[in-house]
């Protein structure tokens, strides 16, 4: 089975390099890297020149906008497994052949999901289960981000193209969701959809998660999440269990007096709430 790495970029130049020089320790080589370059200039080409002959690169161009480009790199793909590497994350030298091994064990799966870690082995990014299960719709929202999801080419046919209106650089405030949504999606066209800790990408840490830089992103990546719990119908208690968390966070934070982290929860729960009354005022 052949693999399509769609990696859409921008502003970006040595992750890069470090992501392709991960690809050529591969143990499985049957696999193309989609390259969709949102840059204004030509940056990326001596590095796309430099490691084509190692690899087989695909190289195209996207307006910005995350979700707009992955649906570039959609119209592009040739392979039978799909994914979607982050610019700044690598693969670990064994990763696509112990994905395409879970694929052979488990005939019936359409999807494969795993966590981020850091360089550390620490996971990172988000609150991942440490107990492998199908994904179902409520369970979603922590076994898998955009660059550990693995999917069967049936899954895109059928699905089609991302949400242009979620994800970073969209000119909206749903500043992530995506990949969720697209997951969500599957999961309601019946396609089985398995979640596997031991599969892990790298991706590095924030070096500071309570900056202002931040709290902007926490807040646009709450907003997303809320819009796409209300995209999907989700049952009003389910949400309201996702907005106590912040909140008992800020009661937390308050009590140990760590204002850093009031203002990080703070930032949570404004962006969901209004992710999820956007949502409805846009359907009235």
């Amino acid at each position: 089975m052949r693999y399509s790495l769609i990696m859409a970029t921008k502003g970006r130049t040595s992750e890069v390099s470090d992501f392709l020089l991960s690809l050529t320790k591969q143990t499985y080589k049957d696999f193309e890297v989609i390259i969709v370059d949102q840059n204004e200039d030509n940056r990326l080409l001596p590095i796309i020149r430099r490691y084509r002959k190692d690899i087989e690169i695909k190289y195209v161009r996207s307006s910005p906008g995350l979700s707009k480009a992955r649906n570039v790199g959609l119209k592009a793909v040739t392979g039978d497994i799909i994914a979607f590497p982050d610019d700044d994350c690598t693969y670990p030298a064994n990763l696509l052949e112990e994905v395409l091994e879970l694929f052979k064990k488990y005939n019936d799966l359409s999807g494969i999901t795993g966590r981020s870690i850091n360089q550390n082995f620490e996971t990172n990014n988000g609150r991942f289960s440490n107990k492998q299960s199908v994904i179902n719709k409520f369970s979603v929202w922590n076994k898998g981000i955009s660059y550990t999801i693995f999917l069967k080419r049936e899954v895109i046919e059928k699905i089609g193209y991302f949400d242009e209106r979620l994800g970073v650089g969209a000119g909206t405030p749903w500043g992530s969701g995506e990949e969720t949504d697209y997951l969500i999606r599957a999961i309601s066209y019946h396609f089985k959809i398995m979640y596997f800790p031991f599969i892990t990408v790298f991706h590095p840490s924030p070096l500071n998660p309570y900056s202002k830089e931040m709290l902007v992103k926490t807040y646009n990546y709450a907003c997303g999440m809320g819009f796409v719990l209300r995209k999907h119908k989700y049952p009003f208690w389910f949400f309201s269990y996702l907005c106590l968390r912040p909140i008992f966070g800020m009661l937390r934070s308050l009590f140990l007096l760590d204002m850093h982290k009031f203002k990080h929860s703070l930032s949570i729960l404004r962006g969901r709430l209004r992710g999820w009354l956007h949502y409805k005022m846009q359907k009235l």
